[in-house]
């Protein structure tokens, strides 16, 4: 977005009129619904120039049928006399009907467009984070209790699922020791960093760790693949990054509408200009 998006010009994303007439403010503000009108407004006006040629983002005919299709059958509208009545108890114009069926798929379509092309360097760049870790572990906040247990393990005395289920001082103890599979980038970079580093099936002697020793043991490392399920989530994942770079050019007054913290002075700052 070039502009901070203010209330008073709120775009359709076609016209680039505004189309909230000054008095429905207040009905907004009543039913605090300026949060959900500030951010479906963030996303119509970028899907209003993200098209080819800065054009709005749409749907082909045959896609807005089916959409249309879906939208009938999920209102129990199914007749032509029904989808008129409905149309004139919202107010909405046939062309405002076809946006609100279409929308999540031109949603789908500007993240496409905006992202499709560098999910595999976006995967690449960060895979390790996606990669996952099933791994065993015994926590103790004493160091001697630590290589006692790692000897006993080592030397065959007792299973490690076993001294985890009795020694352990986490929710490990609960699952014989197991822990995942998980994925790497969810936990602690240097508690990372050590599966990574440790050869599957080893029993890692014991190393500190916050306050506590602990014994570890990978059992196993699953490699993320970029199919479909994981490109879909990293197109989720820039959209949801890319929204709130757009919250973060919002004004004061409407970052307060949204939750987002900012100083008092600024509020205040902005009320006087």
């Amino acid at each position: 977005m070039n502009k901070t998006l203010q209330l008073g010009d709120v775009y359709d994303g076609r016209s680039g009129s505004a189309i909230l007439p000054p008095e429905i403010i207040p009905f907004l503000v009543s039913y605090n619904l300026i949060p959900q009108l500030l951010s479906q407004s963030i996303i119509e006006l970028a899907m209003s120039t993200t098209g080819y040629a800065n054009a709005p983002i749409t749907c082909t005919q045959a896609e807005t049928t089916q959409a249309l299709q879906q939208f009938y059958q999920h209102w129990d509208l199914n007749s032509e006399e029904k989808i008129q009545d409905w149309c004139l108890r919202y107010g909405l114009t046939q062309e405002q009907l076809e946006l609100f069926a279409t929308r999540k798929l031109r949603v789908e379509k500007f993240k496409q467009i905006t992202w499709g092309h560098q999910l595999e360097s976006y995967f690449l760049k960060y895979k390790r984070h996606f990669d996952k870790v099933i791994y065993s572990l015994i926590r103790t906040e004493n160091r001697g209790t630590a290589n006692e247990l790692f000897f006993r393990i080592t030397e065959g005395e007792q299973s490690f699922s076993e001294l985890a289920r009795e020694y352990s001082q986490g929710p490990e103890a609960d699952t014989n020791g197991i822990i995942g599979p998980v994925e790497l980038g969810t936990i602690a970079p240097n508690f990372a960093q050590l599966l990574c580093t440790s050869q599957v099936g080893i029993v890692q002697p014991p190393v500190s760790f916050g306050d506590s020793w602990i014994i570890v043991r990978v059992e196993k490392l699953i490699t993320a693949q970029l199919d479909d399920f994981m490109r879909q989530r990293l197109l989720q994942e820039n959209f949801e990054t890319w929204f709130q770079q757009q919250l973060s050019q919002l004004s004061p007054e409407e970052k307060a509408w949204m939750g987002i913290n900012i100083k008092p002075a600024q509020v205040q700052e902005a009320k006087a200009a």
